[in-house]
Order: C-alpha cells, then structure tokens, then sequence
C-alpha cells in the first residue's frame, strides 16, 4: 500500500510557512538528526532531505499543495495529544452548564470560559495573561470572580498584651 508522507509534518512546519522558515527547519533538523553526529539517525535524515527536497523548491512546493489539497478530503487527520491533554474531555453542553465565549483554539477548544474556570482556574489566569488571550481578559477575570467560592472571612486570634492582662 502507498503510503502518504506529509513533509510539512518530517520538518514540524505549517503549511503557510515561508521560505525561509522552510529553510530554518530544515537546518535545524539536519544538525539535530546528521548520522555523523552523537543520537543521529540515517533513517530520519532521509526523510528530512526528502522533504526539504520537495518543500525547498517553490514549483515543487505549490506541486505539492496542490495534490495535499486534492487528498486532503480522503485523509483523516490523527489527533496528536500530549499526555496532559489525552485526560481532558470536553464537557457536555447540557442545560445551563456553561455560559460565554467557547474557546475556539488549544487544549480547552469547544468549553466555554465558565466551564474552564470550574475545572482548571490556572490556565484561564494564564491565558488571559498571554497575547492570544488579553482580548478576553475582562472576561475571564468576571467569569473567574463568578466560579471563585468567597473566602470565608478571617478571624484574627485574640491578642494578649504583653503583660497576660485582657
């Protein structure tokens, strides 16, 4: 049977990549993988210089997207999950489990705000700290104020003077 290579994924690229971050990939991987060198593997040098063959050349390149394009609807594409990801299931959106924006992107794609801050707080403090999340960062700090139970209020211990008396 054919096997389909995807030369974007040999040299960890997406497909809109420029030229010269092609050219950057390629080098980096030849230098990591080169047999000559210490953990080098002659198998995954080959397939880098296959890719970097097909990908380096922009007629072979647009060749080559052309006929992706043309498979892409046969192909099913693998999900790849970490192993922090492979235990974090999407909610069911049943009732009123959760309200506002769904995120469209990353580890938490299809859980609204208010689903996120019930089962990890930490990375919605964190995204609404990162570039791609500061559009939202009003947002997630009300909905975070909504989920977050209040802090019980503090009871100081009773002071004693320094002499015992009241």
């Amino acid at each position: 049977m054919l096997e389909i290579v995807d030369h974007y994924l040999t040299l960890q690229l997406d497909p809109t990549a420029e030229h010269e971050v092609v050219r950057a990939a390629y080098r980096a991987l030849a230098q990591k993988y080169h047999p000559d060198r210490e953990g080098g593997s002659g198998e995954r040098m080959i397939a880098i210089n296959q890719a970097w063959y097909v990908l380096g050349n922009p007629d072979t390149r647009a060749s080559y997207d052309k006929s992706r394009t043309a498979l892409a609807p046969r192909r099913t594409p693998v999900a790849r999950q970490s192993a922090d990801d492979r235990d974090v299931m999407p909610p069911s959106h049943s009732g009123n489990q959760g309200s506002g924006t769904i995120l469209d992107f990353g580890r938490y794609a299809g859980w609204t705000f208010s689903e996120i801050a019930r089962q990890d707080p930490d990375f919605l403090r964190w995204l609404a700290r990162m570039p791609i999340g500061r559009a939202y960062a009003g947002e997630i700090e009300r909905t975070l104020a909504a989920v977050r139970p209040p802090e019980p209020a503090r009871q100081e211990p009773a002071r004693r003077s320094r002499f015992g008396r009241g």
